[in-house]
């Protein structure tokens, strides 16, 4: 999805999908929100379908690129790259993944494909960071179990509500994240 046309739609479908789920990914509505006819849309895609299976190729893509690129060592050793993972992940919220993250997921509970795309998404996260793990000179299933609580915090933290101010809750989450690398 890189000849540029084509990354306006799924971005537009990325926006839909987070602030109304996938019911909302529909021609129509993106046409509009983009300023342009319907027949831009028909002219890169051949269906709503398409554009639906477009936007989990370059979710998934994006993604399984996105967790290679923070988990390399380039020279730190493992629970210095864990920790940076931690901190980006915690410290820099970003609402607009979240968002995707969270529709995607839903959206995984009654579409195969995206189930499909979640759990190949899942699976190279998970590798990732047991592989870092391991590098810390834990054996393969204890890495496998930190990794899976590894990101049980990284999400779990960012949904929940703290009502303790912005502060407070840094603190807590960076208490609880000392856990990960203990």
């Amino acid at each position: 999805m890189s000849d540029g046309k084509g990354d306006v739609w799924v971005e537009a479908g990325f926006a839909e999908l987070a602030r109304a789920g996938v019911e909302g990914v529909r021609i129509e509505v993106l046409a509009k929100n983009l300023g342009v006819t319907k027949g831009g849309f028909y002219r890169r895609f051949a269906d709503r379908a398409a554009l639906l299976d477009a936007m989990l190729q370059h979710w998934r893509e994006g993604r399984t690129a996105s967790i290679a690129q923070q988990t390399r060592l380039d020279g730190q050793e493992p629970r210095e790259r864990l920790k940076a993972v931690i901190q980006l992940y915690s410290e820099r919220l970003n609402p607009d993944a979240m968002a995707i993250e969270l529709a995607i997921r839903q959206w995984a509970r009654s579409d195969e494909n995206a189930a499909a795309a979640v759990a190949a998404v899942d699976e190279v996260r998970l590798k990732h960071v047991a592989e870092l793990y391991r590098a810390t000179g834990l054996a393969a299933d204890e890495a496998e179990a930190q990794a899976f609580l590894f990101y049980c915090f990284i999400f779990g933290q960012s949904l929940l509500f703290v009502e303790r101010g912005p502060r407070k809750r840094s603190q807590l989450v960076a208490k609880s994240a000392e856990k990960l690398l203990d």
